[in-house]
């Protein structure tokens, strides 16, 4: 069963076409992320979904009804932010149940959702306090809870790990993830983070400059990555490109391999200075400056002894190799 369709969805802003033909179904319980640099239109796609923005010109459809001209408040949607929006002078409690009293729903009810609410989050202790005496983390799941009490057809998270530190957005990512599971609902994600992306998603929408690059799984993605765009912009670290010739292949076209599948080996095609280490503990990445401007990045599992200053000449299973067109395209032909 779908729980979202898009058909054809455009957005201009004037002049200025921000979505370009926007088409694409996401099912029900799926959890899928859109992902692409700043300003390719992830969240202005969210913002049309959820009404917040008008479409241009085509068809929205949430659990299969046209929502084109129904408000927000009416398509049984619910949005979290990169910033909180909660009321400073609401305790937790009250800022969760605050949707839920302005549809008028039974006060018990109300209570009911939120004690559910809290019990997912671990809010139980916090309800009555206000937003100033929670930490970051606290607050962004309250702002969470507060979608959930509502039941929505679709949650929709437009970059809610942002603002806080990198220990508490692993943190709540996993949060997310779990909560996702155990209710099994439809989100819908809004990251410019790969990784995020990738952690998360069942289903990644790569977008650029307002138009769908590619859909599919993470490993789908990161393995079959339909263009250059695509491969260079999941995994980290990102894909080395060379030109094709710099590995004996044809010119005019670019190589690509991914920092993992390159090897030190003393027959390879390729060799250079070792410029930097970063030793990581469980894995090591060593840039690698092959001259003529070009460099590329190599990643070695667990503590390496690979130094700065050092020659090292590399090689790369031709099976994970990747050849791509001037245009950027797939290539098919090795």
């Amino acid at each position: 069963m779908t729980a979202l369709t898009l058909s054809h969805v455009y957005k201009s802003f004037g002049k200025v076409e921000v979505l370009k033909d926007i088409s694409l179904d996401v099912d029900v319980g799926e959890f899928v992320v859109f992902v692409g640099p700043s300003g390719c239109g992830k969240s202005t796609l969210l913002r049309v979904i959820a009404g917040l923005e008008d479409a241009t010109s085509g068809e929205i459809r949430i659990a299969g009804d046209v929502v084109n001209r129904t408000p927000p408040a009416k398509r049984g949607i619910a949005m979290v932010f990169q910033s909180y929006a909660l009321y400073p002078h609401l305790t937790v409690r009250d800022n969760m149940a605050l949707a839920l009293k302005q549809e008028r729903q039974p006060k018990d009810v109300i209570a009911d959702r939120v004690a559910e609410a809290a019990r997912m989050l671990n809010l139980g202790d916090y309800l009555d306090r206000r937003p100033a005496e929670l930490s970051g983390g606290q607050r962004q799941r309250v702002a969470i809870g507060r979608a959930i009490v509502r039941q929505p057809k679709l949650f929709l998270f437009d970059e809610p790990l942002s603002n806080l530190d990198a220990a508490l957005r692993m943190n709540t990512r996993i949060e997310i993830a779990n909560l996702h599971k155990t209710l099994g609902a439809t989100m819908i994600y809004v990251t410019h983070d790969q990784t995020e992306a990738m952690t998360l998603a069942d289903k990644i929408v790569v977008l650029r400059d307002g138009r769908i690059e590619q859909v599919g799984s993470p490993m789908d993605l990161y393995n079959n990555p339909a263009n250059q765009f695509v491969a260079g912009f999941l995994g980290a670290p990102s894909m080395n490109f060379l030109p094709a010739d710099r590995v004996g292949r044809d010119g005019g076209r670019t190589f690509g391999i991914r920092p993992e599948h390159l090897t030190i080996d003393p027959a390879g095609p390729l060799s250079g200075e070792v410029t930097h280490v970063e030793k990581l503990g469980g894995d090591t990445n060593a840039i690698v400056d092959l001259g003529g401007g070009e460099a590329v990045t190599l990643r070695l599992f667990g503590q390496h002894p690979i130094r700065a200053n050092e020659r090292v000449t590399l090689g790369f299973d031709p099976d994970r190799a990747y050849f791509f067109e001037p245009d950027g395209s797939r290539s098919r032909a090795a």
